[in-house]
């Protein structure tokens, strides 16, 4: 469910929503999102001092609250 939540916001965040993917991996008993957008959209997906990145890793948190789970959340080029 978190993975299709950053998806969305993610897509309406860069001008290229077609080069947005969400990977899932489990390691170490975590879960890794790695958010992989086109180089142009890091920036956007980033924010002015790392807002957007620690917004959207709040959400990503709030989300996985149910499956009482960590979910880290990494930004990919």
């Amino acid at each position: 469910m978190s993975a299709d939540l950053l998806g969305y916001l993610a897509r309406e965040l860069v001008d290229r929503p077609e080069a947005v993917r969400v990977e899932q991996v489990e390691e170490d008993g975590d879960t890794i999102l790695r958010l992989h957008v086109a180089a142009e959209d890091v920036g956007k997906v980033i924010g002015r001092n790392g807002r957007i990145a620690r917004a959207l890793r709040a959400v990503v948190r709030a989300g996985a609250t149910r499956s009482r789970r960590r979910v880290l959340l990494e930004i990919v080029e």
